[in-house]
């Protein structure tokens, strides 16, 4: 939500004090898809506007990032407040203010988007921007372009609000102003990115034992201030091996992939989902008791068999250990959590121990 703060009156020094802290904020995140939500959300606050997205650049064409709309979200319900479109890549060539200025590198403000006469390049296409809001008034668009020249995206912001919460053109200096913060955010969501691949497994975009290892030291300096519980699942693909035998390693490649998906859309977002090595699989599971791993662990345990994977049905066995309840120290988990899933193997896989 939009802070209220953001409708009183600013001055020049104010607003430039806001922007270097929006720059502060955003050069210190590293999770790529919190920075792009957070770039959103400040650029909204800091303009005022009602609704927002950031497309992401994707050889030529855009892809829809963020989206922004409580409005629509009201209206609609949450889960219908992103277009069904959103989805679906913006080609470059396809009229649109956003692929205008990924074109161009310019940005664009119109007053009333749908005043523009509809043969200029900077036109407002109703069949195309409208799907983000057919409400669209006033519209602030820059380029996300990084030192080099590159622009790696588009910032849309749509319809300013007065104190009274009427659409208003956007400020005139907003123009600049949003261009320094896109300009900030291209440089944070490169470095975000650059950071996202050392931390990721390349074959299937799970974090890495790199990254799971930091993590858990992490997670152990929380528990050693907070108490937090933190448990571990190790989880091992059953029978793997003759898959590869028989079908090849693109298929043997394809099942981690599809392994690493179903995990993924069954965690909560927190947790960190990591190739361990192989056909093994780590999932540490932050600020989560026993009783909680054993019924993630179970869950993963029948979505996994319900699956119709590439070369037909596979299943896991899983090992699960928590500190403090199993073990006295970070570094004792990954030890329990594999006498575990040894248990869980010689009592015939596709279980949980």
């Amino acid at each position: 939500m939009i802070s209220d703060v953001s409708r009183e009156p600013r001055s020049l020094t104010t607003l430039l004090k806001q922007l270097i802290q929006i720059g502060i904020a955003l050069s210190s995140e590293r999770d790529l898809s919190v920075l792009l939500e957070r770039i959103v959300t400040e650029a909204r606050g800091f303009t005022n506007a009602e609704a927002g997205t950031l497309f992401l650049r994707e050889g030529s064409a855009l892809r829809f990032a963020v989206v922004q709309n409580e409005p629509r979200a009201q209206a609609w319900g949450t889960d219908q407040a992103r277009p069904a479109v959103a989805g679906t890549p913006l080609p470059l060539d396809l009229p649109s203010l956003a692929g205008h200025v990924a074109r161009t590198g310019a940005a664009i403000t119109l007053p009333n988007a749908h005043l523009v006469p509809v043969g200029r390049p900077d036109a407002f296409k109703p069949y195309v921007d409208a799907r983000m809001d057919d409400r669209a008034r006033s519209v602030l668009v820059v380029p996300l372009q990084e030192p080099s020249g590159d622009v790696i995206g588009v910032l849309q912001l749509v319809n300013a609000r007065d104190p009274a919460g009427a659409v208003i053109p956007f400020d005139a200096e907003f123009e600049g102003l949003v261009g320094s913060l896109a300009s900030q955010a291209a440089v944070a969501i490169r470095n975000s990115m650059l950071e996202d691949l050392s931390f990721k497994d390349p074959l299937t975009g799970a974090y890495n034992r790199r990254y799971f290892t930091l993590r858990i030291q992490e997670e152990a300096k929380r528990h050693a201030r907070f108490g937090e519980p933190v448990s571990l699942v190790l989880i091992d693909v059953d029978h793997f091996k003759p898959v590869n035998d028989r079908h090849g390693h693109g298929t043997g490649d394809a099942v981690l992939r599809e392994v690493t998906h179903v995990l993924m859309e069954n965690s909560r977002d927190f947790s960190i989902v990591t190739r361990y090595g192989g056909d093994e699989f780590a999932v540490l599971l932050v600020n989560t008791p026993k009783a909680g791993a054993l019924c993630y662990a179970e869950r993963i345990l029948g979505v996994v068999a319900r699956h119709r994977f590439v070369h037909g049905h596979l299943t896991v066995s899983m090992g699960v250990a928590t500190l403090p309840n199993d073990v006295g120290a970070a570094d004792e988990l990954i030890p329990a959590a594999d006498r575990a899933l040894y248990a869980a193997k010689q009592a015939g896989r596709n279980t949980v121990r």
